[in-house]
């Protein structure tokens, strides 16, 4: 694992990385090499803070599930029901010069579809006709953190398709208008504190700044630039798609969790069978597919497992058959923008993070340190 880390990094394929693994035991690897920041001498260490971005779906959708696990919410609920701007979502179906079509929803989106991307959202990374939707209409970007965020269309009717969406961002939405709280604080009281996750929040202080990488801009050639990226200090909406900043220990905290039935160090955060009823198949006949690039400076086309049947529950990308040397069948993962990437395995009882912070998403080389880091995870259990 150290060898697959530090030859990325001597050979210049990346400017540093962070990674950590760990089974139903414990904690069985961490790696930190090379630099925060290439315009800088500070090197990668253990406790690097990250901006982990759609990472934090998963942890924002296992706070709605502990609502669902409390009895204060349903999967099966109308989204207009609890949160009734919903009620002005338009399915956009073309444009008549740079006039947007629209129509009223053939079909009710419930909780379960904000929480599987079947909501019938999409992102403008891979829409482009929502990019330009969003500047015809002046509805804000997801990298604004404006509330005004949740005026993205949808692009189909709820529950006839998986396409990659905000609908994490309403699913936040909902857990603040049902619990009567931020985001951040539902986060800290019911999961970061109990996990002892003290190095994730939606808000860094100025002690985890000091200790924050930077995110490179890899170029046409090749060549990677630090750049000066960074989410708002104080947001104007605590985003459930994309917020977090965190460590890999803090999230491996999280996974590591979820690994052992929804407890860790002797705290449970969820029953048993709700991280079961989580993890089952929550998108029936639908299958998770392509991701095709409408900005390509942000991100690459993307396809996790590609020819392999996909599903996604509550939280997470699920593959259904098993690479060979890597994950098995029945694993959950998720990554981020910057080429955040995580995934547990509970045939295995394995979890592993590893982090950059690189753009465009689905950056080449991130993607192969990524996997040779995988099969160096499960090479080293036999």
């Amino acid at each position: 694992m150290d060898d697959v880390l530090r030859d990325a990094v001597s050979a210049g394929r990346i400017p540093g990385v962070v990674a950590h693994a760990a089974n139903r035991d414990g904690v069985f690897y961490q790696g930190a090499f090379g630099k925060r920041s290439l315009d800088a001498d500070a090197e990668m260490t253990n406790d690097t803070v990250f901006k982990i971005f759609s990472m934090t779906k998963a942890v924002a959708t296992t706070a709605a599930v502990q609502l669902i696990e409390r009895g204060e919410l349903s999967l099966d609920t109308p989204v207009e029901e609890i949160l009734p701007e919903w009620k002005d979502k338009v399915v956009l179906e073309g444009f008549d010069g740079d006039i947007p079509i629209t129509r009223a929803p053939r079909t009710t989106a419930t909780v379960r579809h904000l929480a599987t991307h079947t909501s019938g959202m999409a992102y403008e990374f891979w829409n482009a006709d929502v990019g330009k939707y969003l500047e015809a209409t002046g509805v804000p970007s997801i990298l604004s953190f404006d509330r005004g965020l949740l005026g993205y269309p949808m692009v189909s009717d709820p529950g006839t398709k998986w396409e990659y969406s905000p609908g994490i961002d309403w699913l936040g939405a909902l857990v603040e208008e049902i619990s009567g709280k931020s985001l951040r604080d539902f986060c800290k009281e019911n999961l970061f504190e109990p996990l002892g996750m003290n190095d994730t929040d939606f808000q860094a202080t100025d002690e985890m700044r000091t200790r924050m990488a930077k995110i490179h801009q890899r170029d046409e050639s090749g060549g990677l630039t630090a750049i000066d990226l960074d989410l708002p200090p104080e947001p104007g909406m605590y985003c459930g798609g994309h917020g977090l900043y965190s460590t890999a220990g803090d999230y491996l905290k999280y996974l590591q969790a979820l690994l052992k039935g929804g407890t860790h160090n002797g705290v449970q955060v969820l029953k048993p069978e709700t991280v079961a009823m989580m993890t089952e198949n929550h998108i029936g006949d639908l299958n998770v597919g392509m991701m095709h690039s409408a900005i390509p400076p942000l991100t690459n086309d993307i396809e996790f497992f590609p020819g392999m049947p996909k599903k996604h529950n509550l939280g997470f990308l699920m593959n259904m058959e098993r690479e060979p040397g890597m994950r098995h069948a029945g694993s959950h993962c998720w990554a981020g923008l910057a080429n955040t990437y995580f995934w547990w395995d509970p045939s295995a009882g394995i979890a592993a993070v590893i982090l950059h912070q690189i753009l465009p998403f689905a950056d080449v080389e991130a993607i192969d340190v990524f996997r040779n880091y995988e099969k160096a995870v499960y090479a080293s259990l036999g």
